[in-house]
C-alpha cells in the first residue's frame, strides 16, 4: 500500500479504477491504514508463536520453547515478512488493490481498536514534535523534482517529448538577454533613408515584421509588418513617405533584459505580441526578441534558415572541429553540440573568449576554455568573428 505511485494511483482513480478508489480511501488517513495492518499481523503472529510454544514443550519440553522461538522466526521471516513483502514492494498494484478489499472491513470491524491505538501513537508523535496531520503539500512536486520525473521516465516518453518538457521547466532559469538577437544583428528600416533604399529593403527582406526607426534603433516609431507594407505599396512606390510608412506600423513593444522567459511568453500571450524590443537598465534598445526564438527553447530549431549555408554560425569541420561565430550564443551552442559552456556569464561565444582573456585579442591565438580548446580564426571590429573549437576530451 505504501509503495503505491500516488500520481498512478490517482490518474487509476479518476479514470474509474475500483481498487484504485479503495486504496485512495484508505491512503487518506495513513495513520489508520498502518494500525489495521500491525494490529493484525501482531495479532496472527503472537497467536503463533504462542501455539507454536505449546505445541513444541508438549513434545521436547522446556528446550521445545528454544526449537519454537527458532523455527517460527525462520518461518515468519521467509513466508510471512521478507517474501510477500519483496513481491509486494516490486508489484504493490497487484497486492494493494485486491488486499483493499479484506483491509476496508477490517478497518471497519477493528475501528475501536484503530482509533484508541492511533490516538495514543498521534499523541506521542506529537509530543516529540512531529506533526500527524495529512499534508497535503507533501504530495506536490517541486520543479527540480517535475524535471527527475521526466528525466528518469526512460523509454515510457519519447526523447523529443521529453526535451520539450525538460525545456518548459528551464524557462524561468533563462532570460530575455539569453536568447535575443543582438542591436548589432538587428535589421530595420531608418525613416532617414531615401524612399528608393527602404523599397528595396521591402522588397528584399526575409523577415515579416521590421522595426521602424529615425537614424537610431533607440528612436523606434513602431515595428512594420510586411503584409502591410504590401497594402501600402499597392498604389505605387511613389506612395512610400516616412509618413505613410508610420501609419501602417504598430506600437512597439518593450522587455526588461532580465524579463525570464517563462513571463516573457505568458506576456507575449496576453499582449497579442511576436516581437519585443529588448532594452537595458539605461532604457536604450539591445536587441529584439521574437515568439520563434522563444518557441525554439521549447521544441528546438523549426524553422527554416533565411541565410545561406555560408552564414551558419556553427559549422562541423573535420576530427571533431567546429568552425563557431563569435556572435553565437552560448545557449544555442550547447544546444546545438551538447556541450557545457558556462551560461552565467557572457551570452555569446565572443564576450566568453573576452572575459576568459580579460583583454581584446591582438591576433589569431589559441588558448584553453576549460576542456575546449579554441583557435581564433577571425578578428574584426574588436570582436570575434571566427574561431575553431574542439571539445578535449578527459
Amino acid at each position: 500500500m505504501m509503495a503505491l505511485n500516488r500520481y498512478r494511483l490517482r490518474h487509476k482513480a479518476k479514470s474509474g479504477h475500483r481498487g484504485a478508489k479503495r486504496a485512495m480511501q484508505l491512503l487518506s488517513r495513513p495513520d489508520r491504514l498502518i494500525g489495521v495492518i500491525l494490529i493484525g499481523n501482531n495479532l496472527v503472529n503472537i497467536f503463533a508463536s504462542v501455539i507454536a510454544g505449546s505445541v513444541f514443550t508438549r513434545l521436547y519440553g522446556d528446550v521445545g520453547v528454544v526449537y519454537a522461538t527458532m523455527i517460527l522466526t525462520l518461518v515468519i521471516l521467509i513466508f510471512a515478512e521478507t517474501t510477500p513483502k519483496t513481491i509486494a514492494a516490486l508489484h504493490p498494484e497487484k497486492v494493494a488493490f485486491p488486499a483493499s478489499y479484506l483491509l476496508r472491513p477490517l478497518l471497519s470491524l477493528l475501528s475501536p481498536v484503530v482509533w484508541m491505538v492511533s490516538s495514543v501513537s498521534n499523541g506521542l508523535a506529537r509530543l516529540l514534535g512531529v506533526k500527524t496531520n495529512p499534508q497535503t503539500d507533501a504530495e506536490h512536486l517541486a520543479p527540480e523534482e517535475l524535471r527527475s520525473v521526466v528525466f528518469e521516465s526512460g523509454a515510457l516518453l519519447p526523447s523529443k517529448h521529453k526535451g520539450m518538457l525538460l525545456n518548459v521547466l528551464d524557462l524561468d532559469q533563462a532570460t530575455v538577454e539569453d536568447i535575443m538577437i543582438p542591436r548589432n544583428e538587428v535589421v530595420g528600416v531608418d525613416l532617414e533613408n531615401s524612399a528608393a533604399q527602404i523599397l528595396q529593403q521591402l522588397t528584399e527582406s526575409n523577415y515579416t515584421r521590421l522595426p521602424v526607426y529615425s537614424g537610431d534603433i533607440n528612436q523606434v516609431t513602431g515595428i512594420l509588418h510586411l503584409r502591410r507594407a504590401a497594402k501600402m505599396l499597392r498604389d505605387g512606390p511613389e506612395q512610400l513617405t516616412a509618413e505613410t510608412l508610420k501609419s501602417f506600423t504598430n506600437e512597439p513593444y518593450f522587455v526588461p533584459e532580465a524579463t525570464p522567459l517563462s513571463t516573457l511568453l505568458m506576456n507575449f500571450q496576453k499582449s497579442k505580441r511576436r516581437m519585443g524590443l529588448v532594452v537595458n537598465e539605461y532604457g536604450e534598445v539591445i536587441g529584439i526578441v521574437t515568439l520563434e526564438d522563444l518557441l525554439e527553447e521549447i521544441v528546438g530549431d523549426f524553422t527554416v534558415s533565411t541565410t545561406s549555408n555560408t552564414d551558419e554560425e556553427i559549422v562541423a569541420k573535420e576530427d571533431g572541429w567546429y568552425l563557431i561565430g563569435g556572435g553565437t550564443s552560448i545557449r544555442e551552442i550547447n544546444r546545438t553540440l551538447h556541450w557545457e559552456l558556462p551560461t552565467n556569464g557572457p551570452k555569446t561565444f565572443n564576450g566568453l573568449i573576452m572575459e576568459y582573456m580579460e583583454s581584446i585579442p591582438g591576433g589569431n591565438i589559441s588558448l584553453y576554455l576549460d576542456s575546449y580548446l579554441v583557435e581564433i580564426v577571425e578578428l574584426s571590429d574588436k570582436r570575434i568573428s571566427w574561431a575553431r573549437v574542439k571539445k578535449i576530451e578527459n
